[in-house]
């Protein structure tokens, strides 16, 4: 793995063992960043968009991973001591001017599109082929649950402020988390209570409602310690197993469980003629270690 290759104006990559890739948001003011493209893009009053460059970087970066056979599995987090992100920023004009040069029509479908983009590039986690894990703490508030909810694993540290803020500024979250948070707690009340209050909530009750899976006690360095042992964990299974499991499971989280077997046996039939299935089970039963090669780049 090259991780020199991932990284950007916006972002940092670095290799802390063998197939995990650490992803960081790198630089300093992008909490407020982060906010400010969510502010904009969502009241629409103004259509730079920070020139689409934090989000069409991160696109471009989890794409290009996604095909490197060498990386098998995806830490994301923050390089900012005390936030994931700021959540949104309604100090500033864009959120109250009102100005424009474009008719209702062309403006909506203007800011549709600004959208779709913006929606696409956090999808673009869920998408990815390996395992992404998302290490939260201090503020990670707004866009930070849109992000993590796209996210396979969430682990939190015991700082973590979460909050569902949009509703707070007067509109309705439009990145992911109202289609993805309600699915991965289980609870459409408590989502919707959540979603609608706009109150703060913390790790106990994020581990309690399950949005997050283990929470450390500790900050920014600890939770991300925890995060690379579950990731180093995940990089020593079959790639095939770990990517099958990956496409299955997000196959049937929007299918029937019907659909979801039949899709199972149909990427099955084809993957259980990997070598990977013999070689695990033999190191199973014999008790000793196994690597297992990766998977053939993509020819693009």
């Amino acid at each position: 793995m090259n991780p020199a290759q991932y990284n950007g104006d916006f972002h940092r990559a670095s290799e802390p063992s063998t197939g995990v890739l650490l992803l960081e948001f790198n630089r300093q003011g992008s909490s407020q960043c982060l906010s400010r493209c969510a502010s904009i893009i969502s009241r629409g009053m103004a259509i730079a968009y920070q020139e689409h460059s934090l989000w069409q970087e991160m696109h471009r970066i989890v794409d290009d991973v996604s095909n490197d056979p060498d990386v098998r599995c995806i830490v994301l987090s923050s390089a900012l001591e005390n936030a994931f992100t700021a959540g949104l920023d309604v100090t500033k004009n864009e959120m109250s001017s009102g100005k424009t040069f474009l008719d209702p029509a062309r403006r909506a479908t203007s800011l549709r599109a600004h959208l779709l983009k913006f929606q696409a590039a956090i999808t673009s986690l869920s998408r990815a082929r390996q395992p992404v894990v998302c290490a939260l703490f201090g503020s990670s508030v707004g866009l930070a649950i849109d992000i993590a909810s796209a996210c396979d694993i969430r682990v939190c540290a015991s700082n973590v402020k979460f909050g569902i803020f949009e509703v707070n500024v007067g509109l309705a979250a439009d990145i992911g988390t109202l289609q993805r948070f309600p699915k991965i707690v289980g609870n459409d009340s408590k989502a919707r209570e959540l979603a609608m209050t706009g109150r703060p909530f913390g790790a106990k009750e994020a581990e309690e409602i399950g949005f997050v899976s283990e929470v450390v006690q500790g900050g920014r360095k600890e939770v991300i310690e925890l995060a690379l042992q579950k990731a180093k964990m995940i990089a020593s299974r079959s790639p095939i197993a770990v990517i099958g499991t990956k496409e299955v499971m997000n196959y049937s989280r929007d299918h029937s469980v019907d659909d979801g077997l039949l899709y199972v046996a149909a990427w099955n039939m084809a993957m259980l003629q990997s070598e990977d299935t013999p070689k695990a089970m033999g190191s199973a039963l014999k008790r000793t270690p196994v690597t297992f090669d990766p998977i053939a780049k993509a020819k693009l």
